[in-house]
């Protein structure tokens, strides 16, 4: 491939046909503080990584509203103080129902979790652990999300 033909596919063709990251929200449970301070992960459903709740954006709420809503349809957290403002944001890669794979991009919202139960929608299909960040950050596969662990 000429030199001409490959800048004209990078800086042409490529913007054209690259679909925007879809976006989706993701709640950063925790309990504790300091040294003893602890994350929530659960596993994922088709996969079963470890992964943060997540889910797209709710009508009719903001994003740390559908963060708190992913938070106990997919952990049981039924009280928490929310952070109206997300921590970071990660990148990831999403299996789609419809066979293609699609890139998101992830608003993670902290949620100091005060209640928790053992009933919710999705709890025969997902495990929880409660663990340390620094442990968080090496079961979970997305690197932006380990750097926003460690950081936390």
């Amino acid at each position: 491939m000429s030199t001409l033909l490959k800048q004209a596919w990078s800086e042409v063709v490529r913007p054209l046909i690259k679909r925007p990251n879809r976006f989706q929200v993701a709640a950063l449970c925790y309990r504790g503080k300091g040294d003893r301070k602890e994350v929530l992960l659960v596993t994922s459903r088709g996969t079963g990584r470890w992964i943060l709740p997540k889910g797209w954006p709710i009508d009719g709420m903001n994003a740390a509203e559908a963060a708190m809503q992913d938070a106990w349809k997919e952990a049981g957290v039924t009280d928490g103080k929310l952070a109206k403002e997300p921590l970071g944001e990660f990148q990831f890669t999403k299996q789609m129902n419809e066979g293609a794979p699609a890139r998101c991009s992830a608003q993670v919202y902290p949620i100091k979790v005060k209640a928790m139960e053992d009933d919710f929608p999705e709890a025969e299909e997902r495990e929880l652990k409660w663990v340390a960040t620094e442990e968080a950050a090496e079961m979970v596969d997305e690197k932006d999300l380990q750097q926003l662990l460690r950081d936390f």
